[in-house]
């Protein structure tokens, strides 16, 4: 099983970004799918998530109209588009899959909002 973020990176506040998770190993299909993000010294918050099929998305207040879920059920993929970026958006970004009690994550990417 594994889950693999890309896309992370440092950005200008204003910018934009896009982060990709790749899964393998399991029916991703079948588990819902969310982003996390957890900055140094605070807890680790939902930032967006998809439900299975994929039919519904949904985002936090805090990045709700400058971020934007999406999975491709085909790939194994879950995108996050960032745009808008605050400095507050720095953070690790997690990917995750959940069905039931089972829960998987990735390892992270960092984004880093500075100018």
């Amino acid at each position: 099983v594994q889950l693999v973020e890309s896309g992370g990176g440092l950005v200008q506040p204003g910018g934009s970004l896009t982060l990709s998770c790749a899964a393998s190993g399991f029916a991703f299909s079948n588990y819902g799918s969310n982003w996390y993000r957890q900055a140094p010294g605070k807890e680790r918050e939902w930032v967006a998530g998809t439900s299975v099929p994929g039919v519904s998305s949904n985002t936090a207040n805090s990045v709700k109209g400058r971020f934007t879920v999406s999975r491709d059920n085909v790939k194994s993929t879950i995108t996050l588009q960032m745009n808008n970026l605050k400095p507050e958006d720095t953070a690790v970004y997690y990917c995750n899959a959940e069905r039931g009690s089972t829960r998987y994550w990735g390892q992270g990417t960092q984004v880093t909002v500075s100018s």
